[in-house]
């Protein structure tokens, strides 16, 4: 029987896109004052105890899917913003600059700062922090520059800079941060049973279900689980959404750039793949940058199809099929997936 052929990114088309949701579950678990605090103290191992000197900065609507960015703060001069990222994403610093211009705007208009005259203008010194809990391996703490975008010039010095420091919260990773801070370790947690769930062949929905049920059985986020289940298991599933949404773009910019050119397929898909082969200048780095950049593919649609509850033959038909590899192949990835 002839293998059906079809196009991995027409099957997460029709599923729904939640492009505008009210939160997300990282904000939910650090929306109180006193958790965020204990947040702040474990970053910065610093012993603030009174929530009230946190200020709220937080703005509505910013730039990335119609979604407000994750959380900014004030306390102690400092201008704090946390965003949580499951998927790496390097242009971080170029987000986090456009964020705090914003931030500083409403800052000097809440306080009436004149930046046009004679005296120096003291303004909070920003802090710029991304927990990372993505199914990619990344070490404990990255930083990541905004000078790294800039096209590199010999005579020419950049003027602006923003470092965001990544730290990765899954769960085995900086214990000694996740033991500091309660509330960071339960979330760590919570997204590890997910994962493992998923691991173990569980749709996404059922995944999110155990996990939650295990948790609450355990006193982790217990507070949030039993009276938000619904609402948690929506906001998991949106982010999911999300994930799909990006991957489809990927897909279909990968087809149209197979075609044109593997610059328009790189620039869309894997990043490091693509700038690791091309700084080595020379043939054998192109090809193991495309390589990487195709199983690191291969592997998302692994993922995302188990997710939807496709059938592990299934699956390797339809990849080994659509990406032009052995069936064989394929069945060595889910079974190293699976040991994950």
């Amino acid at each position: 029987m002839k293998t059906e052929k079809l196009n991995i990114a027409k099957i997460f088309r029709h599923l729904p896109i939640a492009r505008k949701h009210k939160d997300r579950l990282f904000q939910r678990v650090f929306a109180d004052k006193g958790d965020l605090l204990d947040l702040y103290n474990a970053v910065n191992h610093t012993n603030y105890i009174n929530p009230d000197e946190l200020e709220i900065t937080t703005l509505e609507d910013v730039i990335y899917m119609s979604m407000k960015n994750d959380m900014s703060f004030i306390i102690s001069s400092t201008l704090n913003l946390y965003e949580h990222q499951s998927t790496f994403n390097p242009n971080m610093p170029v987000r986090g600059l456009m964020y705090f211009s914003r931030l500083y705007e409403g800052y000097i208009k809440q306080h009436n700062l004149d930046i046009y005259g004679k005296s120096l203008v003291k303004l909070p010194t920003p802090q710029f922090i991304i927990f990372y809990n993505g199914r990619d391996e990344y070490p404990d703490e990255m930083i990541l520059r905004l000078s790294d975008a800039f096209t590199p010039m010999p005579s020419a010095e950049p003027v602006l800079e923003c470092r965001a420091t990544m730290l990765n919260i899954n769960y085995g990773h900086n214990s000694t941060l996740l033991s500091s801070c309660k509330r960071l370790h339960d979330y760590s947690y919570f997204i590890a049973k997910v994962n493992n769930y998923i691991n173990s062949k569980y749709t996404m929905q059922d995944a999110i279900g155990r996990a939650i049920d295990d948790c609450i059985k355990d006193d982790v986020l217990a507070d949030i689980l039993i009276k938000c289940k619904s609402e948690v298991t929506s906001m998991l599933l949106t982010e999911f959404d999300e994930k799909l949404h990006k991957k489809t773009v990927y897909n279909e910019g990968y087809e149209d750039g197979h075609k044109s050119g593997v610059n328009e397929g790189f620039e869309q898909g894997h990043k490091r793949g693509v700038n690791e082969g091309f700084e080595q200048g020379h043939k054998r780095g192109i090809r193991e940058g495309f390589d990487k950049a195709r199983e690191d593919d291969i592997i998302h649609s692994i993922d995302m199809l188990r997710s939807i509850g496709m059938s592990d033959d299934r699956i390797v038909c339809l990849i080994a099929e659509n990406y032009d590899v052995s069936k064989k192949y394929i069945t060595q990835k889910l079974s190293t997936l699976k040991d994950l």
